[in-house]
């Protein structure tokens, strides 16, 4: 595996349980990734809550805590709250850092620091020479060597900044490279870019700069209009509102068309839907154009990638869509949509999100039909694992005739609604964006997908004896064939 941020982190500790022998290797000079440099302005955008009514060594405070890595034994997990100093339920960046170096620590993970992944290539099997299955090994050339393996996992993050082909661009500096916020003192400052990361220099400049203009070409979405995390989040809005109440803010749907140097400062050539240009001057242009996966020779072995971040195609299970055996973990599962219901994405780019896709369970567990209602009620309740990835994993229950009921753990609802096989049963929590969420719960019975929606709950628990009566009629026919009804 290469990286050693939270994906990596978390996907190595989950193989560690499992008995799974591997290596983990990072350029980086201890745990943290990107998180060891940013958000620029020091604070993240993802919370813990400190007081939840739940333990925090419970599985279902998860739901509360955004940030701390997923651990089996109880001192292991929830690790972030004990070391924020408590002025915000927003960890700060130094805090992050330190929560992904004492989780490593805590939990053994072992890294092979400072090795740096330089190339890639892929050969027939070592264990394999001379078979006709096609079967291959991924080689890894690095600083302190080659490693080989049948299967590569890349956890590397959308972390190499991205400067759209915007004449002149290339000149200023990006979201990584902002200076400190003194040196924008009293100026006119130009941000490309209207997502979180344009929206966080904003309000970080807003006490500093004259004014502030942010411009691109699509509509600025707010997550507290979208429901979920699509969309520039609350802690960021202030400039928002500046601009709203027609203080020193601008923001502009329009393409950026040119930036040119002028003298100390610049001029930024904009066009508007309608066509029309406006040429503004400005002390200071930033771009907040996003990030790219830093996959170096992959693309030449065939991994396919999409959209600006340049993502690679995955399976709904994270392997390369192209190149068996090459997989991936962290923010890069975002790349793997799901099926996107309503219109709303995963959160597999964030950690509270992408840690559950590291860890999908394996293991098979057998049930009784009579605990199967209260069982997934329970699920869609509190698992942290459904509140976290909506509509994109699901609590999976398999009713073969031949060996019963059994809890095959969470797996991606896309894989579910794909596979077919025995009679089965997913639940899931899903969102439309307009309201709380709500249980839905597909049956699969003779190789068809029925989908039940249950209704919203104003208070989220959906354990009640309501809710038991509606579940219990939806399952009892296909129940009846594996065991006796719930």
């Amino acid at each position: 595996m290469v990286g050693s941020g939270p994906g990596g982190l978390q996907l190595s500790y989950s193989l560690s349980r499992l008995g799974v022998d591997h290596a983990v290797l990072s350029d980086d000079p201890a745990p943290g990734g990107m998180f060891r440099r940013w958000p620029v302005f020091q604070r993240m955008l993802s919370w813990t809550k400190p007081f939840t009514g739940i333990e925090r060594h419970e599985r279902a405070y998860e739901r509360f805590d955004w940030n701390s890595l997923l651990a089996d034994e109880a001192p292991n997990r929830a690790v972030m709250p004990a070391l924020m100093d408590g002025t915000s339920y927003f960890p700060s960046r130094p805090e992050m850092q330190k929560g992904l170096e004492t989780f490593a620590a805590q939990t053994g993970i072992r890294v092979r620091y400072g090795c740096r992944w330089e190339s890639t290539k892929l050969a027939p099997s070592a264990a394999r020479e001379g078979a006709e299955d096609g079967s291959q090994d991924v080689i890894l050339t690095t600083s302190d060597g080659e490693y080989r393996a049948p299967v590569i996992v890349f956890a590397v993050g959308v972390a190499q900044p991205y400067r759209p082909p915007i004449p002149g661009l290339v000149q200023v500096p990006h979201y990584g490279e902002f200076r400190p916020v003194e040196t924008y003192k009293d100026k006119r400052v130009f941000i490309v870019g209207k997502q979180n990361s344009g929206f966080e220099i904003a309000t970080g400049l807003l006490p500093w700069a004259r004014q502030l203009v942010l411009a691109s070409p699509s509509p600025t979405k707010l997550s507290v209009n979208t429901h979920t995390l699509v969309g520039v989040r609350a802690r960021y809005v202030q400039p928002y509102e500046d601009a709203a109440l027609a203080g020193g803010v601008i923001i502009l749907d329009a393409t950026i068309e040119e930036v040119m140097k002028d003298g100390a400062g610049y001029r930024v050539r904009t066009r508007n839907p309608a066509g029309h240009e406006l040429t503004m001057v400005a002390d200071d242009v930033i771009a907040a154009t996003g990030f790219v996966t830093p996959l170096r020779d992959l693309p030449e072995l065939g991994v396919a990638t999409f959209g600006q971040s340049r993502l690679p195609a995955q399976t709904p299970f994270w392997e390369s869509a192209t190149v068996p055996g090459i997989f991936f973990a962290g923010t890069i599962t975002q790349g793997s949509a799901g099926l996107k219901k309503h219109g709303i994405p995963s959160n597999s780019g964030a950690v509270q999100g992408h840690r559950y896709n590291a860890r999908v369970l394996a293991s098979r567990e057998r049930m009784e039909a009579a605990t199967l209602v209260p069982y997934l009620l329970e699920q869609v309740s509190r698992g942290p694992e459904l509140w976290h990835q909506r509509a994109y994993l699901a609590r999976v229950i398999n009713l073969g005739r031949d060996t019963g009921i059994t809890n095959e753990g969470i797996r991606p609802l896309q894989s579910f609604l794909d596979a077919g096989g025995d009679d089965a049963i997913a639940a899931t929590l899903e969102s439309n964006g307009q309201g709380n969420p709500y249980p839905v719960v597909y049956v699969r019975k003779d190789g068809s997908v029925t989908e039940h929606v249950l209704a919203p709950d104003p208070l989220l628990d959906f354990s009640g004896p309501d809710y038991q009566a509606e579940l219990r009629g939806v399952l009892e026919p296909v129940l009846s064939e594996a065991a006796s009804p719930a």
